[in-house]
């Protein structure tokens, strides 16, 4: 159950949106577009055969529906008053962040921009109906996870438990120590998949900074070397896979010849629905 939902606009502003407290003049009456999105599924028939072959899929976009009632306390304001407050955070076009906070704990937040705000002037009890659409559908927690680990030399995994309820990708943070050219990382989702990252370099040394991003729409990799930040894409291999985590348990082991090198990896629990 949804206990909390707060809006920030593009100026930063945050409003609250009560849930059952009408002392503000208006009240969150209805939430409509948090449960999981359609998925499209692309698949194809063929001459002489029954059903279809799956080729791939993906989830659409979301829309949010949001029913305020407006009632406010004519003494300090009228519905008019509430009605252009409002127009300040739900203006059509304009983004918009939603925030909500579930009764188990759990505190997400989403990117839109607002669709539709309709607010009829005539009518006895008067209503706002805002629509937000969000091209990405996921919900996103407010914090970052961060795990630390070394490299490895065995083949011993390291058990990592995702709480999301949809994959994410992550971001892959080495501080190296000592001259290295060349390890692996490989992983394995809750769902037995198996993947890898190879990667080899001429020379790392002591004092670099290696980030490898497998987040969707920001995939990179990158070396701090002196001070100097710069792309080497090309130390992946071709071969490798940008890995994703998977909900529940996946195991993750980042292999390389000779002492352990201390690494991070950074995520941010994602969500199909509420």
């Amino acid at each position: 159950m949804i206990t909390t939902v707060e809006t920030r606009n593009i100026r930063g502003a945050l409003l609250t949106l009560p849930v059952d407290d009408i002392s503000q003049g208006l009240v969150l009456e209805d939430i409509d577009g948090l449960h999981p999105v359609k998925a499209t599924i692309v698949s194809s028939s063929f001459a002489n055969m029954d059903a279809e072959q799956y080729h791939s899929s993906r989830r659409t976009t979301r829309d949010v529906k949001l029913t305020l009632g407006l009632e406010p306390d004519y003494e300090i304001n009228t519905v008019s008053d509430l009605r252009k407050g409002l127009y300040g955070y739900f203006m059509p076009k304009s983004p918009v962040n939603l925030k909500f906070t579930d009764s188990d704990g759990t505190v997400a937040h989403i990117d839109g921009y607002v669709e539709s705000c309709e607010a009829p002037l005539w009518t006895e009890e008067p209503k706002m109906e805002v629509v937000v659409r969000c091209l990405d559908s996921d919900f996103v927690d407010m914090d970052e996870t961060v795990v630390n680990g070394s490299t490895v030399s065995t083949v011993t995994n390291t058990p990592l438990v995702y709480d999301g309820s949809v994959e994410t990708g992550f971001e892959f943070v080495m501080n190296v120590n000592r001259t290295l050219t060349a390890f692996s990382i490989y992983l394995t989702g809750s769902d037995g998949v198996d993947g890898f990252i190879d990667f080899a370099y001429n020379s790392l040394v002591a004092g670099d900074v290696l980030t490898i991003s497998t987040i969707p729409g920001a995939k990179e990799v990158t070396l701090l070397h002196a001070g100097v930040e710069s792309s080497i894409l090309y130390a992946v291999s071709p071969q490798s896979n940008w890995l994703e985590l998977k909900p529940g348990l996946n195991q993750l082991r980042v292999a390389a010849t000779g002492a352990a090198i201390p690494f991070t990896i950074n995520y941010t629990n994602k969500y199909g629905g509420l």
